[in-house]
């Protein structure tokens, strides 16, 4: 489990136009925004994805850095990517499930085809959110073990808004006896 104010995991991998993506490499303002989705098959990922586009200028204008992440291949995340149609944000490709693990996420077994008529991967990560302190701890993470009721950019955004204004420490941090 990660522990907020403590160390994320390191995080690599490529980009689909932005070139190779290194979290500890990142140097934002206020937070790095990671958003893992399941990947091409998912249509709510889609929707998820554009709605996160929409929201990409207000999230630079508060010195957040934004990737969405998933552990398809290139060529399957370059066809999300083309249905998000948002060439400004930054698609990560490739995530390996062992770094899935390390951030939390839940693995699912693949069911064969979607209500889309793509095949699910034998093996994907399902969703989570995280915003990273640039120090590179963890400020707010979010997991789910299915593809609904996941958060709501809109409202986060509030919360990065309140966070800034109130200096709002990360909560969570507590890890001793209860």
């Amino acid at each position: 489990m990660l522990i907020p104010r403590q160390t994320v995991p390191s995080l690599e991998l490529p980009t689909l136009d932005h070139g190779h993506y290194q979290l500890a490499g990142q140097a934002p303002e206020r937070f790095s925004l990671l958003v893992f989705f399941r990947g091409l098959h998912c249509p709510l990922c889609a929707k998820y994805l554009k709605e996160l586009a929409s929201l990409l200028p207000e999230l630079h204008e508060r010195g957040v850095e934004v990737i969405a992440i998933s552990s398809d291949d290139q060529a399957r995340a370059r066809k999300m990517a083309d249905q998000v149609n948002a060439p400004q944000l930054r698609f990560g490709y490739a995530l390996p499930l062992t770094t899935a693990r390390q951030w939390g996420l839940y693995i699912s077994t693949g069911r064969g085809k979607t209500s889309l008529g793509i095949e699910e991967p034998a093996l994907f990560a399902e969703p989570g959110v995280f915003l990273v302190s640039p120090d590179q701890s963890l400020y707010y993470g979010a997991v789910q073990t299915m593809p609904f009721a996941r958060p709501s950019f809109a409202d986060l955004l509030m919360a990065i808004d309140f966070s800034i204004q109130k200096n709002y420490p990360a909560r969570g941090e507590y890890t001793g006896a209860v």
